[in-house]
């Protein structure tokens, strides 16, 4: 049970990947309908992080008084919403409002669809389970340019084809009920414990049950208060806050999204001529994307997040600084050397960077915190992946594409060096134990050390 609850709230992050990638595809139509300049290009582009911001926000605020649940289903109403108007919009500036919409949705899901399955699933499997939102993410994308190569003279009819996974969300969330966590806070105990049964597949009176509610009950009774935004501040969450939010900026600052939402761009200006082939190549980044984000899963609680974000940020900086030196020397010989770089680049990051900061951001907050210290490390995801769209055409056209990715390389080092210093192992540990180390006063980075020693 606890794998279809995953699967279908990764659905959410299906229409995540999906609603950033479609653009890629849909931008060269755009262009020839409407006549884009760079910065309006980075502007229609960037409503979608925008609108997250937003979407962010509100999670952040009704996380805890209206639910998981009932996040999710109203996110899952707005992307069947904004896929419809998108569609049918008349005007660039109605095509923007859409996606805004969609980027609301995007926002709220981004932040609870997470939230959602960590608080269902066993300590055991958390990771793994966490990263199927991730792995959506990825075949959203893949679908994105599947549907851009095969309905490549139809924006419309790409923007209307996230009808479908919107619905699906809307009617799974809708058989579902909220998390244990959730309904604990809200004084609902034989409901938690009925889905604590439930998602475990144990009878309802099983010890392990009981011992797993407890253990809810326990965190739950210390965090009876709602916290506040300024609660993040303060000693015992903030060594969480700045995991959080660093691991975003890093991600986002690492170029990701230029690569998704421009592929096409990125290989015409890496040498590659036919449309064809930039989508083909484009299809074939979506593949590796889920290819190794499958192989991630089956990593993340093996061998551990700290060891997966050092491999992460390093093959990331390494594989950066091929596609800068291919676009530096603007030969047509080195175009197999961007290919590589990319594939590279998309492989680190899938493996890591990409997965591990939904991960850890489900992980690491206390149980009264957890609402506002997530929006505050989606906030900065949706803040950062604005940045980052927004400016890659104009920085593209000033510095070019070598310096833009120079710049993303020395960004993954530094993500090296900020792991080592202060990112935690959370693998195999509770959400229960997390919270003790914190309110313990320990730096956060010996976590696994001084839950071992306990």
């Amino acid at each position: 049970m606890v794998y279809l609850i995953a699967s279908i709230a990764g659905i959410a992050g299906l229409l995540f990947g999906f609603d950033e990638g479609v653009i890629a595809g849909a931008l060269h139509l755009l262009r020839a309908e409407f006549g884009i300049s760079p910065l309006a290009e980075g502007i229609m582009t960037a409503t979608v992080p925008l609108g997250a911001v937003g979407g962010a926000l509100i999670g952040g605020w009704l996380a805890r008084p209206v639910g998981r649940r009932k996040l999710l289903l109203g996110a899952a109403f707005l992307f069947v919403v904004g896929a419809l108007l998108s569609a049918l919009a008349p005007s660039l500036i109605l095509v923007c409002v859409a996606r805004l919409l969609l980027g609301l949705a995007i926002g709220v899901a981004a932040m609870i669809a997470p939230l959602y399955i960590s608080e269902t699933a066993p300590a055991r499997i958390r990771g793994m389970l966490v990263s199927i939102y991730q792995l959506a993410i990825t075949l959203g994308i893949l679908g994105a340019y599947l549907v851009g190569y095969t309905f490549s003279d139809s924006w419309r009819a790409m923007f209307a084809a996230g009808i479908v996974p919107g619905a699906a969300l809307l009617i799974g969330i809708a058989i579902l009920s909220d998390t244990p966590r959730w309904l604990v806070l809200r004084g609902r105990r034989e409901e938690a414990r009925a889905v604590i049964a439930k998602t475990q597949s144990l009878p309802i009176d099983d010890r392990l049950v009981t011992a797993e509610l407890s253990a809810i009950e326990a965190a739950a009774q210390v965090d009876l208060a709602q916290g506040s935004w300024r609660d993040l501040f303060g000693p015992v969450a903030r060594p969480a806050l700045i995991v959080g939010m660093g691991l975003f900026l890093l991600q986002q600052l690492s170029g990701i999204n230029a690569v998704i939402y421009f592929a096409p761009t990125v290989f015409r200006l890496s040498g590659f001529d036919s449309t064809s082939t930039q989508m083909l190549a484009t299809v074939g980044i979506g593949v590796v994307n889920v290819l190794v984000t499958v192989l991630a899963m089956g990593l993340i609680d093996r061998i551990g997040r700290r060891k997966l974000l050092f491999i992460g940020f390093a093959g990331a900086a390494l594989s950066l600084g091929l596609i800068a030196a291919a676009a530096a020397t603007g030969s047509p010989d080195l175009q197999i050397l961007a290919l590589i770089g990319l594939v590279l680049y998309v492989a680190s990051f899938a493996i890591s960077i990409g997965p591990l900061p939904w991960v850890m951001m489900s992980e690491i907050f206390p149980l009264h915190l957890r609402g506002p210290g997530m929006s505050a490390a989606s906030i900065t995801n949706w803040v950062f992946n604005f940045i980052v769209v927004l400016t890659f055409p104009v920085l593209v056209a000033d510095i070019g594409l070598a310096g833009v990715f120079s710049i993303y390389a020395l960004v993954c080092v530094a993500g090296v060096v900020f792991t080592a210093r202060l990112v935690p192992e959370t693998s195999g540990i509770s959400l229960e134990d997390i919270e003790k180390h914190l309110k313990g006063g320990k730096p956060f980075s010996a976590l696994a050390r001084s839950v071992k020693a306990a």
